[in-house]
């Protein structure tokens, strides 16, 4: 099973520009568990969208997508990280862009370290319900409550859609970095400020509890106030227009049996922001 069901000619790894990375990891989840289904729901649902684009009369599937083998370290957090930073950075030095599929948002972690390693002048982009700035969590540094603080380690980060954190927080949240939700409704000026602070070099970390639930109910922790799909593309089609997207995580899809299109639309969105990404190589 691979994603979009291509044929070996566009997914096999020697003819593929894009490697997707399976990460099923939710052991540090706070609340509803099940984001170690998500990177096969989103894969099988893959399958079923149509590989033409409309908006941008393009097929990007033809520069190939390979679809990894899974990380399967879970017998820590530091594990898991440690091992999807290696798998990661590898597929960086044999020059694929890298997307993490999860799982919780932890498996961030990795990928971002090895990103930060491997290119210089890089910015952080998180979309995202949640700040992730907690130092520590349930004991644990790699806490899916952590990402962001981890991240803010390694460079300069750039925080959107926030509408939900601990008070603690907040002596960590860079003012001039984060927009929050309900600023997007007060200020019309939000996107291109966010964009004015990324360097030449971004990458994406997406948790899916960014989007409203009412079009993503399957998640592990959905706040109300979300954005929604235009406004989600138009950033990222900005984004790419301006500056060079380098890799991307999507995280914390938690399936269920009941509603399939959150798995889809997950699925949608990584192949949409391929398309922005790689738009002018198949046009």
């Amino acid at each position: 099973m691979n994603f979009g069901d291509l044929p070996r000619e566009y997914s096999s790894p020697e003819n593929s520009k894009v490697v997707i990375l399976p990460v099923p990891y939710d052991k540090t989840s706070t609340w509803m568990k099940g984001a170690d289904h998500g990177p096969h729901a989103l894969i099988k649902a893959s399958m079923n969208m149509e590989l033409y684009d409309i908006e941008t009369d393009s097929e990007i599937y033809k520069i190939g997508i390979h679809t990894a083998r899974p990380v399967d370290e879970d017998s820590s957090p530091k594990a898991m990280v440690d091992a999807v930073y290696k798998r990661t950075l590898d597929y960086l030095e044999k020059d694929k862009f890298t997307v993490v599929i999860g799982g919780e948002h932890s498996v961030s972690n990795g990928t971002i370290k090895a990103h930060f390693e491997y290119f210089n002048d890089l910015t952080i982009l998180q979309i995202d319900a949640h700040s992730d700035l907690r130092r520590e969590y349930e004991g644990s540094k790699y806490n899916h409550a952590c990402v962001m603080a981890r991240a803010q380690e390694l460079g300069p980060i750039v925080q959107v859609g926030i509408r939900s954190m601990d008070a603690e927080e907040k002596q960590y949240v860079e003012r001039d970095r984060i927009f929050y939700a309900h600023e997007r409704h007060t200020n019309p000026g939000w996107m291109e400020q966010a964009i004015d602070k990324l360097t030449e070099n971004v990458y994406i970390t997406l948790d899916l509890d960014a989007f409203d639930p009412s079009i993503m109910p399957n998640t592990g922790t959905p706040e109300p106030g979300g954005m929604f799909w235009y406004e989600v593309m138009n950033l990222i089609r900005r984004v790419n227009e301006e500056c060079n997207l380098v890799g991307f995580d999507v995280v914390e899809l938690c399936p269920n049996e009941i509603n399939k299109a959150p798995d889809f639309m997950a699925a949608k969105l990584i192949y949409q922001i391929l398309t922005h990404r790689f738009l002018n190589e198949v046009k």
